[in-house]
């Protein structure tokens, strides 16, 4: 078969360094690569892809240091990211509280501005609570789970989608001349990530499937029928920011389709405090003004 670039480090840590590697039809841990089964081409060039970054970077992000918008680029790689492309049939069992708002008046006394007594009124919200149980069925269709232990399920959810409509039965040829990081994660681990993610997106739907005007599920229960998770390629620029001579190199993704950009960038102490005590000051002013509404 022909031979293709795979990592021999990870490019997570700023490495350029490659090897030729023939991919071979192996399991995982047997220094082989598992051939994909699909793969998605890049559809950003590089040089968008930098000047996109370094627009991030520019707009500044509210809690990073100040030097974060000077950080120069120190390295940059396309890379082929391995991730298995999963789709289930989920059935659900969920037991939870529907509640039901409703309004009622209240009388109450209290001090007017001149210290005497009085009797006022005033509308309450409250709430009525029920249980209510019943099942719930969700298509996962192409959910998207990493397969690199070098990737976390929550970086790749920062820059998806991918336009899977691109989608092509892996070649060879789609990938030779680029850096591919081989897949880490078995399919039983990606399983597990998929139906993880899964569950959540149920619980989500759920809540906006109930009625009432909150939800409380107590209990949720999935099983998952007619699995199945396909080893595909995606493309990620892979960068690192180097922003101080003593600073940690930081890494950014950048979807190779569509531009999405993720960073997990330090947090400034500063702006932190500075934030806190604004919220708190913004707390405390609609606290007075609640407060003497009802004097």
């Amino acid at each position: 078969m022909p031979r293709h670039r795979f990592a021999a480090v990870c490019p997570f840590c700023a490495s350029g360094s490659v090897i030729d590697r023939a991919v071979d039809r192996e399991t995982i841990g047997s220094g082989r690569a598992i051939e994909p089964n699909y793969v998605l081409g890049f559809a950003i060039p590089r040089e968008q892809a930098e000047a996109s970054v370094r627009e991030w970077l520019a707009k500044g992000r509210l809690l990073a240091p100040s030097e974060i918008r000077h950080a120069k680029i120190s390295s940059m790689e396309g890379v082929y990211l391995p991730a298995y492309l999963y789709s289930a049939v989920a059935r659900s069992e969920y037991s939870a509280r529907i509640g039901e708002n409703y309004t009622t008046t209240e009388t109450y006394v209290t001090t007017d501005s001149k210290g005497r007594m009085v009797t006022r009124t005033r509308t309450v919200v409250k709430t009525e609570w029920r249980n209510l149980s019943g099942k719930h069925v969700t298509q996962a269709a192409d959910a998207l789970v990493t397969a690199c232990r070098g990737l976390t399920n929550a970086e790749l959810a920062a820059i998806e989608p991918f336009d899977l409509s691109a989608i092509r039965r892996y070649s060879s040829a789609l990938v030779t001349g680029w850096s591919a990081e081989e897949a880490t994660r078995t399919q039983a681990e990606g399983i597990d990530l998929a139906q993880e993610e899964v569950q959540q997106a149920v619980g989500r739907e759920l809540d906006g499937y109930l009625p009432g005007d909150s939800r409380q599920v107590s209990s949720l229960t999935t099983t998952f029928e007619d699995q199945v998770a396909e080893l595909m390629l995606v493309p990620v620029w892979v960068l690192a920011l180097r922003w101080g001579p003593e600073k940690k190199l930081l890494r950014v993704l950048v979807n190779g389709q569509t531009g999405e950009i993720q960073g997990d960038l330090p947090r400034s102490f500063g702006r932190l405090a500075l934030l806190v005590l604004g919220i708190l000051a913004v707390l405390v002013f609609f606290g007075l003004i609640v407060s003497g509404m009802f004097l």
